[in-house]
């Protein structure tokens, strides 16, 4: 019978980490889509993934300012090669007479 009760107790134990569990992930998820909603607010133009990473990222030490630092900077990055690789195309569709863009390029 003792052996019995420990079995018992044992599921109930597990029962209980799962439901515990189950509760986490909850709580996790409707952390999430509040700050998504902050985020959204704020206009900071982060989707849940990247929020997502960023929340991780300053759960394990990163400091929050400069991964904001990171992020505006990763983002000027960005522009800029687009910027570039479009200013380069436009540039090559207005030498070539076959370039299909070349009218949107005039």
């Amino acid at each position: 019978m003792a052996s019995s009760s420990g079995a018992g107790s044992a599921a109930a134990a597990a029962n209980l980490n799962a439901v515990r569990e189950t509760m986490d992930m909850k709580q996790d998820c409707y952390l999430v889509l509040f700050l998504l909603e902050i985020s959204r607010i704020l206009n900071t133009g982060l989707d849940m993934e990247t929020l997502s990473i960023c929340v991780r990222l300053c759960e394990q030490g990163i400091n929050p300012e400069a991964l904001s630092s990171v992020i505006k900077e990763l983002r000027k990055a960005t522009e800029a090669l687009k910027l570039s690789c479009t200013t380069r195309y436009l540039r090559v569709c207005n030498v070539s007479p076959h370039c299909s863009m070349r009218t949107l390029a005039l």
